[in-house]
């Protein structure tokens, strides 16, 4: 028993020191180097190929995420978006943006110093605040009931709004797609969609075919865990990678963290990805969870150093442009022999 628990403090403790140690690596500032200076000539011409790569804004006719049939007018000028992958999305398609909710702007690390802050949070935003911007185009998350909410008043009130979800990757570029019409900018498109496509596939068709790695995803907050099946973007990047995820076929993992299916199944891979602001707090509490079952430290995964904790970046919040590193990282890990560094 004892062994059993300083393996899993053990692993668990590496785990932890190495997803702070890539969040600390990401986060930490580039170093500052003198600008070069730019000539008369070198602005023009940079004038002008800006100009050569935009097109007319053009109005988008879609359905969106939850069903509605939507057609929004070209260039639009007020945006206000409640969800902070929407939000850098919409800017990286060369828009701007009116006002977001505070903690959309902290989850992508946006500098967005003349956007006006939308009261309350992504999960319950203030409605007047929305209304107070008078928009010409809300951008709002299928995914959060508070905003799905809103839909009523939003179009009683005459404000164009859509609803998106970009679970897969496929959705992201087709939402960057509209957007880049709205805006007319499909230089924008291929800088942070198109290329991400080309990328995707290019992994997708190095996957082997033969026997899938057998996989256990949990998501761990501060309050415990669960597993997840595809449902959420590191689900639908293992599914996509054609990993076999066992919560897909013991649905009552999704519910009850019962060792019993996960020994029974002995996956060949455990991930983890982390919900909210404490990560530290969410992987102590995961592993004082598994740690009173010894069954756990006998998991060949746990005994292999196969227990990956996920970057919330690339694993939990919408990739955006980055959609093609989040595919290439879990493809080394999934297929070392295929997919070397």
């Amino acid at each position: 028993m004892q062994s059993h628990q300083k393996l899993f403090t053990s692993v668990f403790a590496a785990i932890l020191a190495a997803a702070l140690s890539v969040s600390l690596f990401a986060c930490a500032p580039p170093a500052e180097s003198a600008a070069p200076e730019t000539t008369a000539s070198e602005s023009a011409a940079s004038e002008v190929s800006a100009s050569e790569n935009a097109a007319a804004p053009a109005d988008w006719s879609f359905q969106d995420a939850l069903g509605r049939s939507v057609t929004i007018k070209a260039a639009p000028s007020r945006v206000a978006a409640l969800y902070g992958s929407f939000a850098e999305a919409w800017t990286l398609a060369g828009g701007t943006l009116a006002g977001t909710t505070e903690d959309a702007v902290s989850e992508r690390g946006m500098e967005l110093p003349d956007t006006g802050e939308i009261g309350g949070t992504t999960m319950e935003p203030n409605l007047e605040s929305v209304l107070a911007l008078n928009p010409d185009f809300v951008i709002l998350s299928s995914e959060v009931s508070a905003q799905a909410g809103l839909d009523e008043t939003l179009t009683a009130a005459g404000i164009p709004h859509a609803y998106f979800s970009c679970k897969e990757y496929t959705e992201y570029l087709d939402m960057m797609k509209g957007f880049t019409t709205l805006t007319g900018r499909p230089d924008l498109y291929e800088q942070n969609a198109g290329r991400v496509g080309r990328q995707i596939e290019e992994i997708l068709a190095k996957v082997p075919e033969e026997k899938a790695p057998t996989v256990l995803l949990l998501r761990a907050y501060s309050t415990g865990g669960k597993a997840k099946n595809a449902d959420n973007v590191a689900g639908a990047l293992l599914l996509d990678l054609g990993a076999d995820n066992i919560a897909s076929r013991h649905s009552e993992l999704l519910e009850d963290r019962s060792l019993e299916s996960i020994v029974a199944e002995d996956p060949d891979f455990i991930f983890v990805t982390t919900m909210g602001e404490d990560t530290q707090k969410a992987l102590d509490t995961l592993q004082e969870t598994f740690e009173a079952n010894p069954a756990w430290a006998g998991l060949s995964a746990v005994q292999n150093d196969r227990v990956v904790v996920l970057e919330k970046d690339l694993f939990h919040y919408k990739p955006n442009a980055r959609w093609g590193e989040s595919y290439e990282k879990l493809a080394e890990i999934l297929y070392p022999d295929v997919f070397a560094s």
